[in-house]
Parts: C-alpha cells; sequence; structure tokens
C-alpha cells in the first residue's frame, strides 16, 4: 500500500533528527515524508537540508497557518494524490524498526478499517499474570496483564469514579482510560479514539473530514475530537506490536497555566462530541472528575519538586472549571 507520512513540528530540531534517523531504519518505509513547521526560527529549515533523507519534503507555514491542527490540514493538502495511507508522528517520537511494517499490516488484515494507531511503550511497565495472580486495587488489569495504576485512579475507584469502559473507549461521563491501558501484547485491538501523534488513517476519509481547527496552538486532544468523530463512520484500531517512544519533549509546549485551562475546556468540548446529551447522572460524574483531579494538582504543590508547575496547572484547571458556567465551547 502506498503511504505517506506528515510530521508536524515547532522549535524541535533535534528531536525530529532522532525520529527521521528511525524513519530511514524502517523494515517498511513511507513513499513520502512531509515536515510541516511552523517554528519562528529556522533551526528545523537548517537541519533538513543539511541532512539527508529519502522522499522528505519540508514546508514552512506562513503564520495564519500555524499551530497543530491547521498544520494536519495543510499537510494533507500536500500528500501526493496515489497514497492510500495517511500517518502522523508527533515529532518526539522513536520508531521501532517495523513500526510501519505492522501498520500497514493491520489495513490488510482490516480492510474496514478507517484508521490504525501505534502503542507507545516507554510508559509504565507491564507485567504478565502469574500463577496464584490475585488483581490489586492498587493495579490496573487488562487482557492477561497487569500494571500499577496511578493514584487518580486509585482515588477514582474509592469514589465510584473509574472508567466502566475497555481502555480507548469514552464513558457517558467521559475520563476514560487511554491507549496507555491496552498492555503491549501484540495483538490488535477495536478502539473509537487513539493518539493523533501515532496515528494513521485511510487518505479517502478526508474528502469529508478535517481536523478541527477549535484546536488552537497547542491542540490538545484535537486527535480524540477527531477519532471520535471518524468512529461514528466505521471501526478503529489500534495495533499494540506497532510500536514507538514517545519522550515528551518540553520545548514547544503552553505553560501549565494556560495547559491546565486546556485540560478541562477542551476535554468538555470532546466529551460533548461524542456525548451531547449526557444524564444527569453523567454530567455529575464529568464535574466530579474534573474537580478531582484539578485537586489532586494542587495536592501536588506539597508532594513534587515540581510546586511551581502544580500549582499553575491546578488555577488553569480550577480557572477552566469555572468558565464552563457562563461561556461553555461552542460546538463546531
Amino acid at each position: 500500500m502506498t503511504f505517506s507520512l506528515i510530521i508536524c513540528t515547532y522549535k524541535r530540531a533535534q528531536p525530529l533528527l532522532a525520529l527521521l534517523q528511525t524513519i530511514a531504519e524502517q523494515s517498511l518505509g513511507p513513499h513520502e515524508i512531509l515536515i510541516i513547521d511552523g517554528s519562528p526560527d529556522e533551526e528545523t529549515k537548517i537541519m533538513c537540508h543539511e541532512h539527508t533523507f529519502k522522499n522528505l519534503k519540508y514546508f514552512q507555514v506562513q503564520p495564519h497557518q500555524k499551530g497543530l491542527t491547521k498544520q494536519r490540514n495543510f499537510g494533507l493538502e500536500q500528500v501526493m494524490a496515489t497514497s492510500e495511507i495517511i500517518c502522523f508522528l508527533d515529532d518526539d517520537t522513536l520508531l521501532m524498526p517495523n513500526y510501519f511494517e505492522e501498520i500497514i499490516k493491520t489495513y490488510l488484515l482490516y480492510p474496514e478499517a478507517l484508521g490504525v494507531g501505534g502503542y507507545i511503550n516507554n510508559d509504565d511497565p507491564w507485567f504478565a499474570y502469574e500463577q496464584g495472580y490475585i488483581a490489586d486495587k492498587h493495579h490496573f488489569c487488562f487482557d492477561g496483564y497487569y500494571k500499577s495504576d496511578g493514584s487518580r485512579f486509585v482515588l477514582r475507584k474509592k469514589f465510584n469514579l473509574d472508567s466502566d469502559k475497555p481502555p480507548g473507549f469514552l464513558p457517558e461521563f467521559s475520563h476514560g482510560r487511554s491507549i496507555s491501558f491496552l498492555p503491549p501484547s501484540g495483538k490488535i485491538y477495536e478502539v473509537e479514539q487513539f493518539m493523533g501523534g501515532v496515528s494513521s488513517f485511510r487518505k479517502e476519509i478526508f474528502k469529508n473530514l478535517q481536523f478541527s481547527t477549535y484546536f488552537e496552538g497547542y491542540g490538545l486532544y484535537e486527535d480524540a475530537d477527531f477519532t471520535l468523530r471518524l468512529s461514528k463512520l466505521g471501526k478503529l484500531y489500534v495495533n499494540t506490536a506497532a510500536q514507538l517512544e514517545h519522550h515528551h519533549d518540553p520545548s514547544g509546549r503552553p505553560n501549565m497555566f494556560k495547559y491546565g485551562k486546556m485540560v478541562v475546556r477542551n476535554g468538555w468540548y470532546v466529551w460533548r462530541v461524542k456525548w451531547p446529551n449526557p444524564s444527569i447522572k453523567a454530567q455529575f460524574k464529568w464535574h466530579s472528575i474534573t474537580l478531582l483531579l484539578a485537586f489532586i494538582r494542587l495536592i501536588n504543590v506539597f508532594t513534587t519538586d515540581k510546586k511551581l508547575n502544580a500549582a499553575q496547572e491546578f488555577c488553569g484547571r480550577f480557572a477552566g472549571w469555572v468558565t464552563l458556567i457562563f461561556n461553555k465551547p461552542q460546538m463546531n
């Protein structure tokens, strides 16, 4: 299958170089690599011109085209006509040598798939069940594997606020478990959402869908919005054998107050994309979890070394929640 790769980047020349080097080592490589650069400087442009990578095309967008969703939509306009699959990668990822081979294999195994996500393998470690293993409230268990559950999920369990859906599916009260809660089993799982930075889609779907420009700049949760809309039209999958590392490079990220505010407001928006008319019980749960997670960040002011970050994020989350009372996001 002919496939293109779009990498949207912002002020990450060196992480991008490391990613391109892992792409060059793939057992099955993309037929074109489109770098869509929103950086205000020339470092990424210079890096791309100083190194030779097969099938690479560089584009530096204008100010009105900057921002993750705008850059992705710009990249879609540049894709060659013969491409059947379009892949997206964050610029701070590193691929295992068979990443694209596994992605394309999924489309061949599941011809009905409209999109396929990859699997980040450098999150919390997983363990296979051992004989006599008994589930623990501090563990999350799925498909014969378990891993430590974060404090926020342990607290949610205590208040009966844990997700009632498998990973990759959004409950009526939102706040589901992400793809990181699928184990490294090597299996392919059906989902209704996955991360945009490790994603791929059939080119044909973009005749009717675009990435929403509601998600400006950093674009937090734009991938959830897009995949939830797409899942209403057909099937999506995650292949846990298509593995990569995500290194969360700090450059190009917003300050923690803005981030916290986006978590709440963009989270509300995505919730209503999937559930436009949630029940009163679901609404109560959404607000309860939102406030619980905000106050966990407040507690982190006293329990972590990054006290200022935790304080700023709490203020951003709480401010974002307050604004929902009188200024809810406008649905596109």
